[in-house]
Parts: C-alpha cells; sequence; structure tokens
C-alpha cells in the first residue's frame, strides 16, 4: 500500500509565500513594462513640440508632394524619381525615430508652425531705385525674377534628405537656376544650383544644408533666398 506524504502547516505556509512571491513579482514586470511604454508614448515630440520635429516633419512633406505630383503628370522618369524620394522619405523618418519625433508625421506646407513675423518692407533689389516701376521687387518668387533678387519672401528652408554635392530642388525656379541661401540666424550662406523640382521654393540636399544648418536644427525659420544666376 502507497503512502501520501502530507505537508506539515510550516512546508504550506513556505510554499504559498514562494508563489506569492512569483506572482507579485509577475505583476511588479508588468506594471514595470507598461510604465516603460507610458513613458516613451509621452516623450514623443510632435513637429509642434519641437523645432527638429518640424524641419523633418517638412522635409517629409515635400518628399510626399513631390511624388504626388509625379504620380499625377507621369513621365519616363517618374519611376525612376518616385523610387528616389521614396528612399530619402525612409532615411527622413529614421532621423524622426532617432529624434524622437513623431515617425511619420508630415506636413507639405513649408510654412508649418512658423511663428507670426511682422511684415517687412519690400526692399530694391540691387542697382534698382525706388519706384522703379518696371523694375519692382516680386514678393512671391518666380522664374522670371531679376539675378541678385530675393524671392519667395516668407518661406522657411529645410532639406530634402538626398545625397550627393550641393544642390537645391524647387518648385519655381528651372534647372540651372543659381539661388544663394542665407540662415538669418547664424549668416551662413550657400549658393546652390537648382537641379530638380520640389515642394517648396528652395530644397537643399543634406551637404547644402550642412554647410548653413545650425546644429541639431532641420529648418531655417528665418532664410533670405536670392536667385544669383
Amino acid at each position: 500500500m502507497s503512502r501520501r506524504r502530507t505537508l506539515g502547516p510550516k512546508k504550506k505556509l513556505a510554499l504559498l509565500l514562494s508563489a506569492a512571491t512569483v506572482a507579485g513579482g509577475g505583476a511588479f514586470v508588468m506594471a514595470s513594462t507598461s510604465n516603460a511604454s507610458q513613458t516613451a508614448a509621452s516623450t514623443t515630440k510632435s513637429a509642434a513640440d519641437s523645432t527638429v520635429c518640424q524641419g523633418l516633419a517638412t522635409a517629409l512633406g515635400n518628399n510626399q508632394k513631390f511624388i504626388e505630383g509625379q504620380r499625377a503628370n507621369p513621365d519616363a522618369q517618374s519611376e525612376a524619381r518616385i523610387a528616389n524620394r521614396e528612399a530619402v522619405i525612409a532615411e527622413i523618418e529614421l532621423k524622426q525615430r532617432a529624434s524622437g519625433c513623431t515617425v511619420g508625421e508630415s506636413a507639405q506646407d513649408s510654412q508649418l508652425a512658423q511663428p507670426a513675423q511682422p511684415a517687412q518692407p519690400a526692399q530694391p533689389a540691387p542697382g534698382e531705385q525706388a519706384g522703379g516701376g518696371d523694375a519692382a521687387q516680386n514678393p512671391g518668387g518666380d522664374g522670371a525674377a531679376a539675378s541678385g533678387e530675393q524671392v519667395c519672401n516668407g518661406s522657411t528652408v529645410t532639406l530634402s534628405g538626398e545625397a550627393g554635392a550641393p544642390a537645391a530642388s524647387s518648385n519655381q525656379f528651372p534647372a540651372g537656376t543659381k539661388l544663394k541661401v542665407t540662415n538669418l540666424d547664424n549668416n551662413k550662406s550657400t549658393t546652390v544650383e537648382v537641379t530638380g523640382v520640389s515642394g517648396s521654393c528652395a530644397l537643399l540636399n543634406d551637404a547644402a544644408f550642412e554647410q548653413v544648418r545650425e546644429p541639431g536644427k532641420f529648418l531655417i525659420r528665418r532664410a533670405l533666398i536670392e536667385k544669383v544666376g
């Protein structure tokens, strides 16, 4: 006949305490994981909260707008251009994640979250006399702007995420146009040639943007853009 082993009161109490400890530890781990997730979510910044996120959101939106334009009016090179910009978008999203921004947030308006600035009186172009009539400045900026003239007043400037030698893309100036972009916050300037189409007046590639950027920023709010050739 087999004998059943019975546990004494002390052993039963020890087992109950062990089980409670394990259960409590599991609950602690779950609570810690939940708290960590909530903390991570709460530290994610939107474009409205961070200048860095604003710049990345604008860059993402500009590339998305370019792709939409290519799909609406395709040509023989559209497929290659779209593939290139999709790779750029993927790189921008990596930068958003690394910067703690909301990944995938975009703004197709280059004026995103730009603070209102007092209107500045139009300044005559070099060599132009005040009240010059036909030589009056075109504040909106277009392909017919005179060389050395300020264009796209009030526009912000960000980066396309594209590699290569310093260059720019634009929705207002044809390829071959030379633009001088000055960051008024640090007085750094770069003169680049327009090599493609984008969704903003002047969208700098990575190399050109590095020449005028402030450390850690992906948006130039106070920019002076001039057509110089």
